[in-house]
């Protein structure tokens, strides 16, 4: 990796206020005359960026993966080598696979040189942080873009990601995030049912996501505070917004679309009983909170990542008249089940997104669902700042809180950086410094 100096955190910020600042008129960058094919183009490629990759080029014909972008060659390398592996087997596949030595990027300008080829569909999987910066640039070179959630890490970065959602609007793109759920048929059907009433008024409910422990990296000796802190980015709120946002996300976004609402308050707890070795990084590695909604439902949040645990992951909904147990099973007076029609595949909501997502760019009416999971994110970072401070927050707080994580002037991108200490209710302030 080349050394980056410190001003490269201040320019993509700058970028990204300039986008919103200054919405430009480039045109809506369509299908190539002559050719229905969709050029894609991925930034972010590690596991899941890969992966999203390889469910875009699945999903739909008539779509080629022609650029890549990362911070680290390394990652690169691996990528491409896993994507090689992955389509070799399938001619139809291998043929949507076309990406060349000179039109993949390394380093942190990585992203502006993908945007600057003739992809018309970005890919955006990148650790976290980053997240906020690339949605505006992207939206501003008018590309078309599939989100990996969460979004965001921080008010600030929420902000920004409203900003750019207003400018995909008026530019006619299409925004797809990583929310898989409100892609598969068995959430879909449940849900509806739900909003049609079949277990009555929801009173309460719960949302898990309880599990073992991640991957960490242990830190190689030509690795400098920043390198490691990047590699290892998920045991960072500033990279990762700790497990609620990164995680749990998916859970409460299922809660605020179920209820069609975000929550107007959080109080939470959390802490770390066994990540609490430095190679852990700062963050919690359990979390309880109670939202609180408008019309008084309250939904109870819980998640984990502490290896030898039990797992359970999923959403639970209480109403008046029942409950619907999971997204496949409503029990009480309008007790059912959801069930495939006969010969129907399972659907791969992974997959299905970027289906969805292709079909509606190519139909000329794009759907964009980054206001939903910007409120989701925030969701979350609501109840990850409630269990940080021992306080209660509320939403109106969430979004207008001064908090901006970038790594300020004075730390160089490849340099010394500080870990942040581990939060402490009582003490941790919901405006903040990023290494507070």
């Amino acid at each position: 990796m080349t050394e980056i100096n410190r001003r490269s955190f201040i320019q993509t910020t700058a970028a990204a206020a300039a986008a919103m600042a200054f919405p430009g008129s480039i045109p809506l960058i369509g299908l190539r005359k002559g050719s229905d094919t969709i050029r894609v183009g991925l930034i972010g490629c590690g596991g899941r960026g890969t992966g999203a990759a390889l469910d875009c080029l699945r999903g739909s014909d008539g779509v080629e993966l022609v650029a890549m972008g990362d911070l680290a060659p390394d990652r690169m390398a691996s990528s491409r080598a896993e994507l090689a592996k992955a389509t070799a087997s399938t001619p139809a596949l291998a043929a949507k696979y076309t990406v060349t030595d000179d039109m993949t990027f390394t380093g942190f300008d990585a992203y502006k040189k993908v945007l600057a080829t003739d992809v018309q569909l970005v890919i955006l999987a990148t650790p976290p942080h980053f997240r906020p910066t690339h949605l505006a640039a992207a939206a501003e070179a008018g590309k078309h873009i599939f989100a990996e959630k969460p979004v965001a890490v921080d008010p600030a970065g929420v902000r920004s990601v409203l900003a750019t959602y207003e400018l995909a609007l008026k530019k006619g793109l299409g925004i797809g995030v990583g929310t898989q759920r409100r892609h598969q048929a068995d959430y879909q059907t449940t849900i509806e049912r739900i909003k049609d009433g079949a277990i009555g008024e929801i009173v309460s409910g719960q949302v898990f996501w309880n599990q073992g422990g991640l991957w960490n990296r242990d830190r190689q000796a030509t690795w400098t505070d920043a390198e490691w802190q990047l590699r290892n980015w998920l045991y960072f709120t500033w990279l990762s917004g700790d497990h609620i946002v990164e995680q749990h996300v998916h859970n409460i976004d299922v809660a605020n679309w179920v209820l069609g609402a975000t929550p107007i308050k959080a109080t939470g707890v959390g802490g770390r009983q066994f990540r609490t070795d430095p190679k852990f990084g700062h963050i919690y590695d359990h979390f309880a909170v109670d939202f609180e909604y408008a019309n008084g439902t309250r939904i109870l949040s819980m998640c984990r990542q502490i290896p030898g645990t039990a797992n359970r992951i999923g959403e639970n909904f209480i109403g008046t008249k029942g409950q619907s147990n999971g997204f496949s099973r409503i029990t009480g007076p309008n007790a059912w089940t959801f069930t495939r029609p006969e010969g129907a595949p399972r659907i791969n909501g992974f997959q299905q997104e970027h289906t969805d997502l292709v079909a509606s760019i190519r139909s000329g009416t794009p759907y964009n669902e980054l206001k939903g999971i910007a409120d989701s994110t925030l969701s979350a970072i609501m109840g990850r700042e409630a269990a940080y401070t021992g306080q209660e927050i509320t939403w109106d707080q969430a979004l207008a809180a001064q908090q901006d994580l970038t790594p300020p002037v004075g730390h160089a991108a490849y340099g010394p950086m500080d870990v942040p200490p581990v939060p402490t209710p009582g003490r941790t302030k919901l405006d903040r410094a990023w290494n507070e």
